[in-house]
């Protein structure tokens, strides 16, 4: 079985809109994401969490705040790519806004591990 890494990219004012929510809405909006995550089973080896507060570091020691919209994360293990881009099909985050949108990779084994 492969591993998957699940980034999610989401713009700024979405991101804020769901800042903005009462906790009782919050909630609500992660019934989708509770059913999704029954449908995947075993396949769903970390659900994730949202991310914030992005930096990106730089060669000389510095960095700087990211720019790539990253909202969140999940981990799927799949026997394929394929069976890793179906298990993201009607995905809660593709329908929170017409400009999210999601990353699949494949993890690679690290030689001698």
């Amino acid at each position: 079985m492969k591993k998957f890494i699940v980034i999610y990219h989401a713009p700024k004012d979405a991101m804020e809109q769901t800042a903005g929510m009462s906790k009782e809405d919050q909630a609500k909006g992660m019934e989708a994401w509770m059913t999704w995550a029954k449908n995947c089973g075993d396949k769903l080896v970390d659900l994730g969490s949202p991310l914030m507060n992005g930096q990106q570091l730089i060669p000389g020691g510095k960095s700087k705040a990211s720019d790539k919209g990253v909202a969140g994360y999940s981990v799927l293990q799949a026997e394929s790519m394929e069976q890793a881009k179906k298990l993201l099909q009607g995905h809660p985050h593709l329908a929170w806004n017409a400009d999210c949108s999601i990353e699949v990779h494949e993890t690679m084994p690290l030689p001698g591990m």
